[in-house]
């Protein structure tokens, strides 16, 4: 529709506006009728014979969504969050200034209606309109129904009307809140307790990404955005919580990509006196459930595969990244394949693009690939039975990781040395490497139980159970480029 074809019919959705105003009609009323949702009407009536008249009379409201007929007899589609109902507004009912107030709405127009419910001879459930109040008039002319919004980033701009008119938007969205809610469910029944730590940090961690840096006045010193929810968990771990989980946004200064946003959400869970093969487990029972409340169709019953990440690359990419910790090695075996290694600035930057590159986008059923090198890994516990390796898993479902977890470090000695490798990474130029945070390791010193850790991305994890290929799809309103 051309920029001037809307023009006109906002103009004309105006005039009518002052129009009604004129008449003492408020378009945009403070109050709605108390009123039946459409699925309870269609629960209730539904099974009314065709011409069939119900004897009930009531309020239903929502979007004019279709209108068919003109003269004495008009037909109008109105749906609500639960359903669509057809509507039927006659001269004889309605009289005829009743009937041009009819005539006189939009598609898209938000309504009230009161009328009495019947089964049309054709057999559908209809209201027979009786009154009609008006409660917010649509200014501009909806996207087409069955064609939607043709521009994808356009989609994205105007979520709202990405919803009204694409039914796989709304599936998706609330599919991502039933998983969510089925999270929830598992985890408090397991005795977890759900917290808050804070969203703005004087140290960043948990993680190995750069983070978004922010002012705060009144302290005269720079704040950081969290990159991830962990070492404020184990904080309350190591105070004796034992079992806690937050749902909540984090935040990365990174490119974006089909399966990266700056803004995501993660789901991450702490479980003292347990190890990594308990959090696998619970894992697969989280997305299990998960799965059931989106109506995936996705095999995620457990148990799932478990593969060591080192057999993955070696059977997928053809070489052994463990045979050394040569980063030369890696890297030429990448560029030969002409792969970019541009931001492979250490061994495991190297060890982690092979995995991205060739075992990730084959693993579609979910799998574990388990015990990683420790040097990707600074706050998992050593493996006892494999030097070099640590207690670390992820899993995968249709070609994307989904899921992180592993037996926690709790060695303050330890820890302070993988802190003081990664400073000097830092040095050697790794933008992500991770910042000490004395605080953590004072923590550390008062005695952290054995615990396991788990961190789910619930973005990346309703994209594998909706089956959408863009993270755009599954975030209401993803971080796009300005205009």
């Amino acid at each position: 529709m051309s920029s001037d074809v809307e023009q006109g019919i906002r103009d004309d959705r105006i005039a009518k506006v002052e129009a009604m105003r004129r008449d003492g009609v408020d378009p945009y009323p403070a109050r709605t009728p108390p009123r039946a949702e459409v699925a309870a009407v269609r629960a209730d009536h539904g099974a009314l014979e065709p011409g069939a008249e119900s004897g009930q009379s009531l309020w239903v409201a929502g979007r004019i969504t279709g209108r068919r007929g003109h003269g004495k007899a008009i037909f109008l589609d109105l749906a609500d969050r639960t359903g669509q109902i057809q509507l039927h507004a006659t001269l004889d009912v309605l009289g005829s200034d009743g009937l041009a107030a009819v005539a006189d709405s939009d598609l898209g127009d938000v309504v009230a209606v009161h009328g009495d419910v019947f089964c049309s001879r054709r057999g559908e459930l209809t209201l027979r309109v009786r009154e009609w109040r008006p409660l917010a008039k649509c200014l501009r002319p909806l996207p087409e129904k069955h064609h939607g919004l043709a521009d994808v980033e356009g989609r994205y701009r105007q979520r709202y009307l990405d919803l009204l008119v694409n039914d796989d938007a709304l599936r998706i969205a609330l599919a991502r809140t039933a998983i969510v809610t089925a999270v929830r469910g598992v985890l408090d029944g397991d005795g977890f307790t759900e917290v808050e730590t804070p969203a703005l940090q004087p140290i960043y961690g948990g993680g190995a990404a750069r983070p978004f840096v922010t002012r705060y006045n009144e302290y005269e010193r720079d704040f950081y955005l969290r990159i991830a929810d962990e070492l404020y968990l184990k904080r309350l771990i190591v105070g004796g919580l034992e079992r806690v989980y937050e749902i909540a946004k984090d935040f990365r200064n990174e490119g974006v990509s089909f399966k990266r946003n700056p803004e995501f959400t993660m789901l991450e869970w702490y479980e003292a006196y347990a190890d990594y093969e308990v959090a696998m487990e619970r894992t697969e029972r989280v997305v299990a459930a998960a799965g059931a409340a989106a109506g995936s169709e996705i095999d995620l019953a457990p148990p799932w595969p478990r593969i060591p990440l080192r057999d993955a690359i070696h059977e997928r990419a053809g070489i052994d990244p463990m045979a050394d910790r040569d980063l030369g090695r890696l890297v030429a075996f990448m560029r030969e394949r002409d792969i970019d290694t541009s931001a492979d600035v250490t061994w495991a930057h190297a060890v982690d693009h092979l995995l991205s590159h060739f075992v990730e986008p084959a693993l579609e059923r979910p799998t574990f690939l388990v015990d990683y090198p420790v040097e990707l890994s600074p706050f998992a516990k050593a493996s006892p039975a494999s030097p070099g390796l640590v207690e670390r898993f992820e899993a995968f479902c249709v070609g994307m990781e989904i899921a992180n977890g592993y037996s926690e470090l709790n060695d303050p000695a330890e820890q302070r040395a993988r802190f003081e490798e990664a400073r000097a990474a830092a040095a050697a130029g790794d933008e992500e490497a991770h910042p000490m945070d004395e605080d953590f390791l004072l923590a550390l010193e008062y005695g952290m139980p054995p615990t396991a850790g788990v961190g789910i991305g619930i973005d990346r994890l309703t994209m594998a159970l909706t089956g959408v290929r863009s993270i755009r799809e599954v975030i209401l309103f993803p971080t796009l480029r300005p205009r």
